[in-house]
């Protein structure tokens, strides 16, 4: 991921969480973060349960995200000095100074704003990653019609869908990953591959379309996820597993390796030295049958209700 990306992927982040910000370039970002943004990156749990038991206006904090090191401190080099104040301007400073005192120096003080440089691999990154991973888990949309109805009582039927994109890792001591997108209709049960591809051809919104109406699903969300790991299963059923023949074999010769070098070590070893070597031979044998091991496991990246036009 290299620093176009990651500057991208930072505007959008600070766009869709609500942050102010206040100041931007090609390599930075100076913003004022939302509460969302401020509760998933500041780490300040006593704040936030202090703000949330009493009501209180929440004051979030402000960061300097820099998402391009040299190019942000070569533009810093570059820049012009401040100019210096003119007599005029520092006699009214003194006159002000001496009305209000210590106030006065408060005021003028400037507040520091933490700077966090964004790489890859960096925690904050990190942090943004998960926060947007999150929050991004779970979608509620509706498909934007092509064109609103002419006539202002004519009501669309829209029906939900519940899409759902699953993770299937195959590993051993390789690892292969694929991704599946299932959408199960909630009307009528049918369950369709590749629906992301299909999302991905009609305009989304998050608010219900005027003229719209939603029909009555015939099917449970925990019912709907069944048919898709049901179809999921029925699919992985299909696949050649003589990867998996092949790193069970691997798994045996290395397990008789270890064998072959730690039953005559342990035949020889004196007692008070038996249980060491035995506690050695066994996290051994747990390392290689994590290695090599075959197993196949599916899990899920998000998920959503999508209201599709028509009765699916």
């Amino acid at each position: 991921m290299n620093e176009r990306q990651i500057h991208k992927f930072v505007q959008r982040y600070l766009e869709t969480t609500g942050c102010q910000i206040v100041e931007k370039s090609p390599a930075h970002f100076q913003v004022k973060l939302s509460p969302r943004a401020d509760r998933d990156l500041t780490n300040r749990p006593y704040y936030w349960s202090f703000v949330d038991r009493t009501g209180a206006d929440p004051e979030t904090m402000s960061m300097l995200l820099v998402t391009d090191k040299q190019k942000y401190e070569q533009a810093q080099a570059a820049a012009p000095p401040p100019p210096a104040p003119n007599a005029a301007n520092a006699a009214a400073d003194a006159a002000l100074s001496r009305s209000f005192g210590h106030i006065h120096g408060t005021l003028n003080t400037n507040v520091r704003v933490p700077r966090e440089d964004l790489y890859y691999g960096s925690r904050r990154l990190n942090q943004l990653f998960e926060s947007a991973r999150s929050g991004g888990s779970y979608l509620c949309l509706f498909q934007e019609p092509e064109k609103r109805s002419a006539h202002p009582l004519h009501s669309t039927a829209y029906s939900a869908w519940l899409g759902v994109n699953m993770k299937v890792e195959f590993a051993c001591d390789m690892k292969r990953e694929e991704i599946h997108s299932f959408g199960v209709s909630l009307a009528t049960g049918q369950c369709i591959e590749q629906f992301h591809d299909r999302l991905m051809t009609h305009r989304m919104t998050p608010k219900l379309p005027p003229n719209v109406h939603t029909a009555k699903n015939a099917l449970s969300l925990n019912k709907a996820a069944a048919i898709a790991e049901q179809t999921l299963e029925r699919k992985l059923r299909t696949y050649d597993y003589s990867w998996a023949k092949a790193a069970a074999e691997r798994l045996a010769d290395e397990l008789s390796t270890i064998n072959h070098y730690y039953e005559p070590l342990l035949a020889s070893a004196e007692e008070e030295n038996k249980q060491l070597i035995s506690e050695q031979f066994e996290r051994r044998q747990e390392e290689i049958r994590w290695q090599y091991e075959p197993r196949v496991t599916a899990s899920a990246i998000n998920c959503g209700i999508f209201y599709l036009q028509g009765i699916g």
